[in-house]
C-alpha cells in the first residue's frame, strides 16, 4: 500500500509541470497525426523554410490541410497544426547556446532571438519575448481545465506553446515553446 501511495503522490506532484506548456494531452507518434493509417505525404526529417531577406511582419502564409501535411513531418504537424506538445527534455535546442535566430519550423519566420533564451527548468526552449513585434500572436486556450495564454506565429498560425508570467527580467514573461515548432539559424 504505501509503495502505491508514493507512486500516486509521486505522479500527482509532476503532473502539473508536465501539463505547463502542453495544450493537449500528449499523442503517441503510431497513431499519426491525421489519425488514419497509411503512409506520411510529409518529409521524414525536418525541411527549413527560412528566407533571406526573412518574410515581413504582417505577411501571410496560409496553406489548406493536405499541402500542410505535405509540407512537415508527421511530428511538426502534430504539434504545429494540431497544438500538440512534444516530450519535456526531448528537444536539442534546450541545450543550444549559439547566437541567432529562432525560426518558425512551419514558415520560415523569425520568432525568439538567442539572446533571450533562458533555461526555465520545465524541458521546454523558453524565451522572454518575441524577437520583434508582430511575430507571434497570443490567443486565450481553456483546455485541460485551465486558462492559459496560447502563442501562435503570426505568419502561419502554427502552435508554439504557451506564455506564463513567472519569467526573469526584463518582461517577467517566459514564453515556453515546443522546440519541434523551431529552427534555429546561427548568427
Amino acid at each position: 500500500m504505501i509503495l502505491r501511495r508514493r507512486t500516486f503522490l509521486t505522479s500527482l506532484a509532476v503532473a502539473p509541470a508536465a501539463l505547463a506548456c502542453s495544450p493537449t494531452p500528449q499523442v503517441g507518434a503510431q497513431s499519426g497525426a491525421g489519425g488514419g493509417a497509411g503512409e506520411w505525404p510529409g518529409p521524414s526529417s525536418p525541411v527549413s523554410y527560412v528566407t533571406h531577406p526573412p518574410p515581413r511582419v504582417g505577411s501571410r502564409l496560409e496553406l489548406d490541410d493536405d499541402e500542410w501535411r505535405r509540407r512537415l513531418t508527421r511530428e511538426q504537424y502534430r504539434i504545429l497544426r494540431q497544438e500538440g506538445t512534444e516530450r519535456p527534455y526531448s528537444s536539442p535546442l534546450n541545450a543550444e547556446h549559439r547566437a541567432g535566430a529562432f525560426h518558425c519550423a512551419g514558415c520560415g519566420a523569425p520568432l525568439y532571438h538567442s539572446r533571450d533564451k533562458f533555461d526555465s527548468g520545465t524541458g521546454w526552449p523558453s524565451f522572454t519575448r518575441p524577437i520583434e513585434r508582430g511575430r507571434v500572436h497570443e490567443k486565450p486556450d481553456r483546455s485541460l481545465g485551465m486558462v492559459r495564454v496560447e502563442v501562435e506565429c503570426a505568419r502561419c498560425d502554427g502552435h508554439l506553446g504557451h506564455v506564463f508570467e513567472d519569467g526573469p527580467r526584463p518582461t517577467g514573461r517566459r514564453h515556453c515553446i515546443n522546440g519541434v515548432s523551431l529552427e534555429l539559424v546561427p548568427s
